[in-house]
């Protein structure tokens, strides 16, 4: 999603700490224990982190070998939504994948040179699989079951993402519909609305957060993750976009950034614990996550942040280039 040429210095050396971190024993062992547990310090989130920064293709080649071979070998390949969905003896919270998790691994392989889609082709069946009747997904398995479902802008983004950014050839006709459908939802809710489905109230609260940006973002949702990829879609689908489904996030941008530079508002990963393996072999949950210096360097609340100032600048090239195609009305 970075849309740097090249990191800032000061960034350097944290980034070499995550980058030994990932060639480790450590983190192979901590792989084979679980491919994404514990928040916010294990090689999922140095991963992700590295690929939202630009810097995927720094990922060590044997990080993306051993992630690759942990979600080759998981036992639920299936969003469960239904009794019987779950095979015995599964343990949900820590073998179970969810929408948005793999929309954004996928994207760090993706960017690191894995051919996933040639590795693991049942992660972009999974996304095409789960889109709800609003273009939407839902990391919440029990929206499948209400009437009408609701769908999540969380559940929704890096799913969009991942078949947008890493297609490679023509899309086909399941694809096209996948992000036609799913664009159209973000832009009927102009990029920073919730839903307004009764079953899910949960996201009207954090409708609130959304204006304000993050970084690091792993799976959460801002304004300009949506803006970027709504105008991408525009771009890359030669698809006329309408000025009022962006207007609102773009004059919230020029008011509260008018120097072009993009302060970091909130952090994605505050107040949330983590599960960790105990001594005796169980999972532990609802502990406190720990973190790592890129992390801690790069989401200080207030700083000017040069990866989402990049995207804003691309956002506005995109809009200028859409305009001059008479793409953006």
């Amino acid at each position: 999603m970075a849309t740097l040429a090249k990191i800032p210095a000061e960034h350097d050396r944290a980034v070499q700490h995550s980058i030994e971190y990932l060639r480790s024993e450590d983190a192979m062992r901590s792989l084979d224990t679980n491919a994404y547990w514990p928040k916010w310090n294990s090689p999922w989130w140095h991963m992700t982190l590295l690929n939202e920064m630009g810097l995927a293709k720094r990922i060590p080649e044997r990080a993306v070998r051993k992630m690759t071979e942990q979600l080759k070998v998981s036992r639920l390949k299936i969003f469960p939504i239904h009794p019987g969905d779950l095979p015995p003896g599964i343990d949900v919270y820590l073998e179970s994948h969810c929408h948005c998790a793999l929309g954004n691994i996928y994207q760090a392989l993706a960017a690191a040179g894995l051919n996933v889609d040639e590795e693991m082709p049942w992660i972009r069946e999974w996304f095409l699989r789960y889109q709800l009747p609003d273009g939407g997904l839902n990391c919440d398995n029990d929206a499948y079951l209400k009437d009408p479902p609701p769908s999540s802008m969380v559940g929704t983004i890096s799913p969009l993402e991942a078949v947008l950014y890493y297609t490679p050839r023509d899309f086909t006709s399941d694809e096209i519909h996948f992000l036609d459908h799913g664009a159209q939802c973000l832009m009927e809710r102009q990029l920073m609305r919730a839903t307004t489905n009764p079953h899910n109230i949960e996201e009207r609260e954090d409708e609130k957060d959304w204006l304000k940006l993050c970084f690091p973002r792993f799976y959460f949702y801002d304004v300009l993750r949506g803006l970027i990829f709504i105008l991408r879609w525009a771009n890359k689908r030669e698809q006329t976009l309408s000025r009022n489904a962006i207007s609102t996030v773009t004059k919230h941008f020029e008011k509260s950034f008018p120097d072009g530079d993009v302060r970091i508002g909130r952090h994605s990963f505050e107040g949330t614990g983590t599960r960790i393996l105990g001594s005796d072999g169980k999972w532990l949950r609802q502990q406190q996550a720990t973190h790592f210096p890129i992390l801690d360097q790069v989401s200080r609340i207030g700083d000017v942040s040069p990866y989402l100032t990049g995207q804003w600048q691309e956002a506005k090239a995109l809009m200028n280039s859409l305009s001059q195609q008479g793409l953006l009305k």
